[in-house]
């Protein structure tokens, strides 16, 4: 396969890896939620790269569907490379604004993607799919990017979206009326597509002139464009008028096929019996449409003027809009072919927050119960991205949308990222992370599976059960316990009886000898050594 080479990429290729996981900070005076957890909606503010290293313990492998409408690098929106990357020659570009003349506009955009690129494919359930907005400046680089991500055999399609409907007259040469969505699989032989909704007037081109009880239905062609030879036969009316199919074509049926299906009234001849043959096609058995790969405004999947209505609508007292959402109707359509009803949606580029009004709609048209997370790094995270949410659940008064008139209904809660955790620290006391932000961390990173916050017992220091373990950790955030607390007989006997799973315990230290730790089907993992000894 062929591959993207870049100014920079062998020093972010693994870059995801060496980003430290950090502590997610609730805030509930932002939230709309009676308890700020982490199985809820979810609205975090900080660095998208760290944001979703931060998510890998809880979500790793659960996201059903990925939307990102990352910066187009179109030179004029001055985005800013932060990524602390270990290399002087990227320690240059940090923190400055990247703008039309710089001639490493592309190597930076490519730099910021690829390990962003990599932790969404980590998070992608084994069905997943991601959705990437762009426009001509990145469609090239972006695809082949995403081929050595995803593999390109995991390319599913390249979606253009019509995004204005008037031809701009100030345009160079051609006037730009499209983006790109390019959508790729986590694995292409396990995804589902759904297809589109009918529509009234779709439905109404079934009708019932013979009164079949088996409903409305359409007629089409019976003939191929092709001769097979076994496929050219006589079909004889119920008049007695005799049907070839006309020359250089053919039947779609084998004749013994055929006289089932005649047999079966699938074959209509016209009202008076003698008209050419056509199959009757049933309303019943259709039961959506096939996506196309191409999405115009006027077939409902929005375009820029209608999103900058919405957010005016949600925002009537904003002196200046959003600069670029993106349509509510683009972000339905995603959802409606690439998710179930409870599946969890992640968007890390969240800006407007466009994609969890979309998933507020959907839960409440069909009585869904999507999940969405949203990341948003810029200050407006909470004046705009968390406001337009909170508005939508509440209700917006002057909405032409009855249903949002009334409200969306839902619950969020809003975190920012805290410290790295820095098992380091634990020998020196400084910095100790809270117990539940270490326990997601170490249960992570030695089992490599998702952590579930219910599953905890601070009580007894268990931490939740991998494929291999139950896992307990013995922590708490002061120097004082660390200094005092081992893995001792009194903790082993309490653990209760054998099942099928060996004990993983982290502890400072321990008081047990192998007999025992034998005897009890314990592993010990000292803190913080051997935290990663036992993933894979």
């Amino acid at each position: 396969m062929p591959t993207l080479n870049f100014k920079g990429k062998t020093f972010v290729q693994n870059h995801h890896l060496t980003v430290p996981y950090h502590e997610l900070i609730p805030q509930p005076d932002k939230s709309m939620s009676e308890g700020v957890r982490l199985d809820d909606n979810l609205i975090l503010r900080g660095d998208n790269l760290v944001a979703l290293k931060a998510l890998l313990p809880m979500y790793s492998e659960k996201i059903k569907c990925i939307f990102i409408d990352p910066p187009y690098n179109t030179g004029t929106e001055h985005w800013v490379y932060n990524d602390n990357v270990n290399s002087p020659m990227i320690q240059e570009w940090f923190e400055k604004s990247v703008e039309k003349d710089d001639l490493t506009r592309h190597d930076k955009w490519l730099c910021m993607m690829m390990p962003r690129l990599q932790l969404l494919r980590e998070l992608l359930c084994a069905d997943g799919v991601i959705f990437v907005s762009c426009d001509d400046n990145e469609h090239h680089h972006l695809r082949m990017l995403l081929d050595e991500v995803f593999g390109d055999s995991n390319f599913i399609t390249n979606i253009v979206w019509q995004k204005k409907y008037a031809v701009k007259s100030d345009s160079e040469f051609f006037s730009e009326s499209h983006d790109h969505i390019l959508v790729y699989a986590k694995n292409r032989d396990q995804l589902k597509i759904n297809g589109l909704g009918r529509t009234e007037e779709q439905d109404a081109r079934y009708s019932n002139p013979d009164n079949d009880p088996r409903g409305p239905w359409t007629s089409g062609p019976l003939q191929r464009n092709e001769v097979r030879d076994y496929a050219v036969f006589p079909i004889v009316s119920p008049t007695g008028k005799s049907h070839l199919p006309p020359q250089g074509t053919s039947w779609r049926f084998t004749q013994e096929r055929m006289e089932e299906l005649i047999s079966e009234n699938r074959i209509w001849f016209g009202a008076d019996g003698n008209n050419v043959p056509r199959f009757k096609r049933f309303l019943s058995d259709v039961k959506s449409s096939i996506v196309p790969t191409t999405w115009w405004n006027y077939q409902d999947a929005g375009h820029n003027d209608e999103s900058r209505r919405e957010m005016k609508e949600i925002f009537p007292e904003a002196k200046t809009l959003f600069a670029t959402p993106k349509p509510t109707k683009l972000l339905r359509r995603i959802l409606e072919i690439a998710t179930d009803k409870d599946s969890i949606v992640l968007d890390s580029f969240a800006g407007s927050g466009t994609t969890a009004h979309a998933v507020l709609a959907a839960n409440r048209d069909d009585g869904g119960n999507r999940k969405f997370i949203l990341v948003e790094m810029e200050d407006y995270a909470n004046s705009i991205t968390a406001e337009r949410v909170r508005r939508v659940i509440r209700g917006v008064p002057d909405s032409k949308d009855k249903a949002l008139q009334q409200g969306l209904e839902g619950t969020y809660s809003y975190f920012e990222l805290g410290q790295a955790i820095d098992v380091n620290s634990l020998i020196s006391g400084e910095n100790l992370p809270p117990y539940m932000e270490l326990a997601r961390y170490v249960f992570y990173t030695a089992t490599g599976e998702a952590f579930d916050a219910a599953e905890v017992d601070e009580s007894r220091y268990y931490i939740g059960s991998s494929a291999h373990y139950d896992v307990y950790l013995l922590y708490q955030p002061e120097l004082s316990f660390l200094k005092s607390m081992a893995l001792n007989l009194e903790f082993a006997e309490s653990i209760g009886p054998y099942g099928n799973r060996k004990r993983l315990v982290f502890a400072p230290m321990k008081y047990l000898d192998e007999y025992y730790l034998q005897k009890y089907h314990i592993e010990y993992a000292q803190l913080p050594y051997e935290i990663y000894r036992f993933k894979g």
